[in-house]
């Protein structure tokens, strides 16, 4: 099994404080790999850009696959339900606070 790395070399933010994204050649992924990611919906790319989330989303995919052996479709899978949990939860603990 081929093993991959993520390494973040550039975080700059816009003129509005958010996030302007992330070259994707700083990800020090192999372009097949990109590709993949790409056609599997798991990244988009804008103008050579990922989003911070992005690639936090990516840490997770890789760790899941490296810890796990999950394959890409898989982890991709376990991490959008771990984020919909996540949202659910936090949407239960506000209604909590607001009825109690």
């Amino acid at each position: 099994m081929k093993k991959y790395s993520l390494s973040i070399y550039c975080h700059t933010l816009n003129l509005e404080g958010e996030p302007a994204g992330i070259p994707v050649g700083s990800l020090g992924l192999h372009p097949e790999m990109l590709e993949r990611l790409v056609a599997l919906g798991i990244l988009e790319v804008r103008r050579g850009m990922v989003t911070p989330d992005q690639v936090r989303r990516l840490q997770k995919i890789f760790r899941l696959r490296g810890t796990l052996g999950v394959n890409l479709t898989g982890a991709a899978v376990i991490v959008d339900l771990l984020e919909r949990m996540e949202k659910l939860e936090d949407e239960l603990e506000r209604l909590r606070r607001t009825f109690l």
